[in-house]
């Protein structure tokens, strides 16, 4: 039996109506599974070749190496670097997509979007040392033309938006060691190749590519697809929303917008508030049309609108449960394949629109940023058409919702501190904020719903650590209050006042799981501010409920980049002693960053808090 499903009363009743619908949940399918696979989990089983699958006996009784004589570490660091090179390639291609949408905006050749933050194309190409007294259409060609480089370029040199943004310090490091990311589409290649059968077989060896393919991403692909977002669609200020599947109106149609594109959900918005739609909605019997986000692509509208976000990653499936939602548009990662099973028990429409992500039996409506606003329209019209379909005693939407403040990007962030910061740094010295925590990633049904995410958090600020954060980590906080002013009730003393004082609340929405570089670009400001390593700062991360491979390229970019970072589950490296230890203790010798594993959230903050304090410790005693 596994643990507790749910920490939110919303899923638990979610969970209730699914099971009295006939409605099979994804909790459900995981009990289903149970035992799961012991080899798999301990990562002792290799497929790689068709000399197998071989597995290694943990227990030391069976075969202690694979037919080729790879060794248990040997297969569990090609396990591992798998994962990472599949979690960059992931994000790296979502980057991708934004980069060459940009270049058409560039070219004049996309008309369906602009440039809407001209200020930051600026800052973005004066850090790639792009000339930018110039017209804004040559700026913009030759920044995107230097981040379609970083995808393919064939020389040694480090990723160009990697040596624009990455500290001095961090640089030297990965120089020396040889990890510095050369091109994002090699690292990936690189590493598929490394685990072939009879390739690499070193351990350690596996491992520095690892983190090499998890910088191209975190440095490179991600870093693109967040400062062209910005650019493309506006950088993100403070704005009041709302979360949780409350924001489902029963009387208007219900759309949700459920994955990670930004260039597709920007045009759902614009086309369901178009008044030709609103009134032919009406015209269907509806007062309106309500368009919500679902896990990152909820974080993306969010933070530029004020969009509602409906829910977290495991919540997708019981907003089709409420009964009342008319369509749920998707394009990828993070997906399930079950929504057309939940669906087929009400009206609801599933449709796909990326050639990337198609699911057997969703209408598949393909997505071209060249006809961007004649697609969206057509996908809100098929919503629309679809909510006289409605079963209505099947309908029953949650009361639930909470609304907070979203959107804080770097710029929000310095913006709230007078235009610098200095006042951050300052509070960190004196010890008002006594450190900074990141808490990111997925949400995982082995794991009680939201309940890590939350009590970290709660934890955290009470000890006067200031949390920022991304992803479904962002949704799970907004939904317990942690983005309202008021949420600053629960921190120290010493935060609670700097919260009154900037008018923030105690957690930072930062974005979706792709903007992770946010963080990444605030810690490596007063890195360099202080004249110090990323890894001297009073700074941890967490990822309490991962789940995604994106999850594992995440927390090794962070690593490193001299970040202690704790897992709320354990990977699969159980299998080696050797991994687990080069993981857990040996490679902050070498990187500045190690890894910690625990499922108990008080004690993912005791390891947090515990580390912040003696990072201040020693940083106070460096400056004298």
């Amino acid at each position: 039996m596994i643990r507790k499903k749910f920490y939110d009363k919303v899923t638990q009743e979610g969970i209730k109506k699914a099971h009295s619908d006939g409605v099979e949940t994804i909790w459900d399918r995981l009990e289903a599974q149970q035992p799961q696979c012991g080899f798999g989990q301990l990562g002792l089983c290799c497929r790689n070749c068709n000399m197998g699958p071989c597995r290694i006996d943990p227990f030391g009784e069976g075969p202690s190496k694979g037919v080729c004589g790879a060794t248990a570490a040997t297969i569990v660091s090609r396990n591992l670097v798998r994962m990472i090179a599949a979690g960059a390639a992931s994000h790296s291609d979502h980057g991708r997509e934004i980069a060459l949408a940009f270049k058409e905006i560039a070219e004049g050749e996309l008309q369906r979007y602009e440039i809407k933050d001209q200020a930051k194309l600026k800052q973005v190409a004066s850090k790639l040392e792009v000339d930018t007294n110039r017209e804004i259409k040559q700026i913009a060609e030759d920044v995107a033309k230097i981040a379609l480089l970083d995808f393919g370029k064939q020389d040694e040199k480090i990723l160009a938006f990697a040596n624009a943004y990455a500290p001095e310090s961090l640089k030297k490091l990965w120089k020396s060691i040889n990890v510095a990311p050369r091109n994002i589409d090699r690292e990936v290649t690189e590493s598929m190749h490394r685990t072939h059968m009879g390739v690499d077989a070193d351990h350690f060896n596996l491992s520095l590519q690892g983190i090499r393919t998890a910088l191209s991403d975190g440095w490179g692909g991600s870093l693109i697809g967040s400062e062209f977002s910005d650019v493309m669609f506006g950088t993100p200020q403070p704005v009041q929303s709302y979360a949780n599947l409350g924001v489902l109106e029963e009387d208007k149609v219900n759309v949700i917008t459920h994955g990670h594109l930004p260039i597709l959900s920007e045009k759902i918005v614009e086309a369901a508030e178009d008044e030709e739609m609103i009134e032919l909605a009406k015209s269907k019997g509806a007062a309106g049309i309500v368009v919500a986000g679902m896990c990152c692509t909820g974080n993306e509208i969010t933070m530029r609108h004020g969009i509602p976000t409906a829910g977290n990653f495991l919540q997708q499936e019981l907003a089709i449960v409420t009964g009342a939602l008319d369509a749920m548009v998707v394009d990828y990662q993070c997906i399930m394949p079950s929504l057309v099973d939940v669906a087929d028990c009400y009206h609801t429409k599933i449709i796909t629109t990326s050639e990337k992500a198609k699911i057997p039996g969703a209408e598949h409506i393909e997505f071209y940023p060249q006809q961007a606003d004649e697609i969206a329209r057509k996908i809100i019209k098929r919503a629309i058409e679809n909510y006289p379909a409605r079963a209505k005693d099947k309908i029953k939407i949650p009361s639930e919702k909470m609304d907070g403040i979203v959107g804080f990007s770097v710029e929000a962030i310095v913006e709230a501190l007078g235009g610098s910061l200095n006042p951050l740094i300052e509070a960190i010295k004196k010890g008002t904020i006594k450190g900074i925590a990141g808490i990111v990633g997925c949400n995982n049904p082995k794991i009680e719903q939201d309940k890590s995410h939350i009590e970290v958090a709660k934890e955290l600020i009470a000890n006067d650590i200031l949390v920022v954060g991304t992803g479904c980590w962002s949704i799970a906080a907004m939904k317990a209050g942690l983005f309202k002013l008021e949420g600053a009730e629960l921190a120290g003393e010493s935060l609670k006042t700097i919260c009154r004082q900037l008018g923030i609340p105690p957690c930072l929405h930062m974005g979706s799981c792709v903007d992770n570089a946010r963080i990444l670009a605030v810690i490596s400001a007063i890195a360099e501010t202080l004249g110090v390593k990323t890894s001297d700062l009073p700074v941890a991360g967490a990822a309490p409920e991962w789940m995604s491979e994106k999850a594992v390229a995440i927390g090794t970019y962070f690593v490193a980049s001299g970040i202690f970072t704790v897992l709320g589950n354990t990977p699969p490296i159980l299998g080696s002693v050797e991994v687990v230890k080069l993981l857990t203790k040996d490679i902050e010798k070498v990187i500045g960053g190690k890894f910690a594993v625990e499922s108990n959230p008080h004690k993912i903050a005791e390891l947090m808090l515990r580390h912040i304090q003696i990072k201040r410790e020693q940083l106070l005693g460096k400056r004298g």
